[in-house]
């Protein structure tokens, strides 16, 4: 894998239109973890793109109903199998981490990229999930240098009254590890 002109080399593009612009001197310096299924628990399919696309039926699950009106996305997700979607370039701003704050400043979209894996709270992720984001991990610490080990964070860290994902079955100590070999 490679980062070139701000998107993953081999990464299926999947252009959301949920981004801004990111100030201009705004140095990226924090990585967001996040889990997302849709329906909840259930994996596969085209939910995730949907949402992140505006383009979700609504009527197609009940849970669905409640999503309506967002406009959110992610930069990446990777799926139960390791394979990668890129929603936004890494140079803008994607819509992940809504209201939040990291080391006491607000506003975490502003400086951060963040990257779904494709899960829930209380189900383990997998082998293959761990071993890409480990390495995509390591490609953004070496391109975007703000990013360093104590500035990758979950969802819940920086939105604890509203988020709790990755969640408890994300196992952080593996997946560090994994980035520090």
């Amino acid at each position: 894998m490679k980062i070139n002109d701000h998107k993953l080399v081999n990464a299926r593009q999947t252009p959301s239109p949920n981004f801004t612009e990111r100030a201009p001197g705004e140095e990226i310096s924090l990585l967001v973890i996040h889990n997302i299924s849709l329906p909840p628990g259930e994996y596969g399919g085209h939910y995730i793109d949907d949402l992140f696309c505006n383009c979700l039926d609504y009527s197609a699950h009940p849970y669905f109903n409640d999503l309506k009106g967002l406009r959110v996305s992610s930069h990446l997700l990777i799926n139960r199998q390791g394979k990668v979607t890129q929603y936004v370039p890494f140079n803008l701003k994607a819509h992940h981490a809504g209201e939040s704050s990291f080391q006491g400043r607000a506003q975490c979209n502003d400086f951060s990229i963040g990257i779904e894996l494709e899960g829930c709270d209380d189900e383990p992720f997998t082998d293959s999930q761990y071993a890409t984001l480990a390495e995509i991990t390591g490609l953004l610490m070496q391109h975007y240098p703000g990013i360093q080990a104590d500035r990758i964070t979950g969802h819940s860290d920086i939105a604890p009254a509203r988020k709790t994902d990755p969640g408890p079955c994300f196992d952080w100590g593996r997946y560090l590890e994994m980035v520090s070999n």
